[in-house]
Parts: structure tokens; sequence; C-alpha cells
């Protein structure tokens, strides 16, 4: 009994195209045009697939639902009453020292494949900068987002029902403490993507973004000539630890951001880098 044998694939043809003397090769392999969800799907694998985005977010989840609940038990077991202030308040010492570990992660999201080299690989599946670019930020954006809704929303509400003898937040309170928040830190993050973009190196994009956060409020404080009071509460005001904490009061100054200032402040920003960052991606080499 003869054995069956597999069917065998069609070899690709060679076909004689009218006019030339050279036959043609038609390949087997189906070409398809690329969009992008294809980027999309591929940045997708790439940040859920490394180890520093499941470090980064792990310790930035754990500082702020271990330092909000911490907070929220320390008030909730003391005789003092946060006054006019919700509980919602109590979140913002949680956040401000997790949105480094945001800022860590947006920096790799970008630069880390320019240190291993793995830029020009992606740049050779996917040939439009643009769009590798815009595919970053997106994910990104969604993932730092998403994460930082999960995180504030549970912590504000565990304080809420541990403080209990403080005043219960508003719809408008609620929103900016949740959501509000969320969306600035992940545009901060957005922000470090973009500068890690244009600086390309890991170590620098983070120090620069820890400047950015810190330095204006670190100078501030060290401002003791009276000529430069008026430098000074510019800068207190305008920092971004300032401007994290207007999101869970009115206003802090009478000057000042006050409502969602901060928020349209940090997207003008993010979105003139975002520009500067995709003119020297097309300019420069890989």
């Amino acid at each position: 009994m003869s054995t069956p044998q597999p069917p065998t694939q069609a070899a690709p043809a060679w076909q004689a195209v009218p006019g030339s003397p050279y036959p043609t090769y038609t390949s087997p392999i189906p070409v398809i045009r690329t969009h992008l969800g294809h980027a999309l799907a591929s940045e997708w694998t790439k940040i859920r697939s490394v180890r520093s985005t499941m470090w980064t977010l792990g310790v930035f989840v754990l500082l702020v639902i271990g330092i909000g609940l911490a907070a929220g038990a320390l008030v909730a077991n003391s005789s003092d009453d946060l006054g006019d202030e919700t509980p919602l308040s109590l979140g913002f010492f949680g956040l401000l020292l997790g949105t480094m570990c945001i800022i860590t992660l947006g920096v790799l999201t970008t630069a880390s494949e320019y240190g291993t080299g793995m830029i020009r690989t992606t740049m050779t599946a996917c040939p439009s900068r643009g769009r590798v670019m815009a595919a970053k930020a997106i994910v990104f954006f969604a993932v730092a987002f998403g994460v930082t809704l999960v995180a504030s929303s549970f912590v504000a509400f565990v304080q809420v029902g541990m403080v209990t003898e403080a005043r219960d937040p508003s719809g408008a309170e609620w929103l900016k403490g949740t959501v509000g928040v969320s969306l600035y830190i992940a545009l901060l993050g957005l922000l470090s993507l973009v500068v890690g973009s244009i600086v390309r190196h890991s170590a620098g994009a983070i120090t620069i973004m820890i400047g950015i956060v810190l330095a204006p409020l670190v100078i501030a404080l060290f401002m003791f000539s009276p000529s430069l009071e008026d430098l000074r509460q510019a800068l207190f005001e305008y920092s971004i630890p300032n401007q994290l904490s207007v999101f869970y009061s009115q206003s802090l100054t009478d000057t000042g951001p006050s409502g969602w200032d901060p928020l349209w402040i940090v997207l003008g920003v993010t979105a003139a880098a975002f520009v500067g960052a995709y003119a020297l991606l097309e300019r420069r080499d890989v």
C-alpha cells in the first residue's frame, strides 16, 4: 500500500510580461497594507511584555494605595479633623510619589529602544515614523490613565469610608479627584515619553523630567530675597506638586491655577513638545 503524500504548495510562478524579454516573479506571500491598528498592536505587545512595565506600574500602585490608606488611617485615628477639605485630598501624597513611576515608564517606552538599537527594527517594520510615535503615545496614555484611575478611585472610596467625620465630597470633587488627576498624571507621563524621544537616553530624560517636577518648587523654597518674591510666587504656583494639589482644592492661591487649569497647562506643554519631537524624528537618523 502506498503512503499518501501531503499536498504540496504550488511554487511561485514566473510570468512573462508583454513587451519584456524577462519573466517576472510573483510572490506567494500576500502583501497587506499596514495601518495604525498594526502599530498599536505592536506597541501594546511591547509595553505588556517587558519587565519594566510590570515593575514600574506595580510600584506605582503600591505607593498610591499604601500611602493613601496610611494617610487615611492616621487621620481617622486622630482627634484632628480635615476642616473644609474632603478625604479625597489624602490621596495626594501617594500620587505625588507615584508620579515618578509614570514618568520613568514614559521615558523607557521610547528611550529604551534607542539604547538597545531596537528602534531600527521598529522603523523597518513600520517606516512611517509619525505612526510609530502616535501608536506609542496612544498605548502608553491608555495604560497610564487606566492604572491611575483604578488606583486613585480605589483609594478615594476607601478614604471616604475611613474618615467618616469629614464632609462628603461633591460630584465635581469626585470627578476632579479621580478622572481629572488621572488625566493629569497620564499627560505628565506622555510628556516624559516625548522627552525620551527627543533626548534618546533613558537616564538623561528621567533626570530632565525629575527636574521639571521638583526643581521649580525647590528653587522657590530658597528664594529669600524680597526682590525675587514675584518669581518665587510664580515658581511655587506653577510647580507640578502645586498643580497636582489643585485637583483636591478649589484654589490654593489668589493668582495661581485653579479648577481644571493644570490639565490645560500640561496638555498645551505636551502638545508643543510632541510637535517638536515629531519634527526631530523626521529629520534625524534612527
